[in-house]
């Protein structure tokens, strides 16, 4: 019974397609702070943990600064909000969405009250006007 032998690889490092690096640059990890020496140019840690520690640092940092955009967003549409209510108290008329919103109530409520007769809406094309004396006399 015979055996295959199969022959030893005969590449040498010095014609190997992917030569190992014969460099040594000292370095500081960006991480812990500590000297070590990389044997790439774009080594930045000194080990995986610290590599591993960054990596969540940042992905927490990224988690942070997406929440902070979206109070950010939030604020501002709360402001605009409030500027558009601002605008609608210097309107005499008003459609039935501006006086549902200086209000605060939904538009069919409003809808509902000049069913009743308890608002008077004017058609102005294909919307309802209602004058502004009306809905401060709801409240008198």
């Amino acid at each position: 019974m015979m055996h295959h032998i199969a022959p030893r690889c005969t590449i040498t490092l010095h014609n190997a397609p992917f030569m190992s690096s014969n460099l040594y640059i000292p370095k500081t990890c960006q991480h812990c702070g500590n000297l070590f020496t990389a044997r790439t140019t774009v080594t930045k840690y000194c080990g995986d943990s610290c590599a591993k520690k960054a990596y969540k640092a940042r992905k927490r940092k990224e988690k942070v600064d997406a929440a902070l955009q979206e109070t950010k967003a939030n604020q501002e549409a709360q402001d605009s909000i409030t500027v558009s209510a601002d605008s609608l108290s210097n309107k005499d008329f008003l459609s039935i969405t501006d006086a549902s919103k200086l209000i605060g109530v939904s538009r069919w409520a409003i809808q509902r009250m000049i069913k009743r007769g308890q608002l008077k809406a004017v058609p102005f094309g294909r919307k309802h006007i209602v004058a502004r004396h009306q809905i401060e006399n709801l409240f008198n």
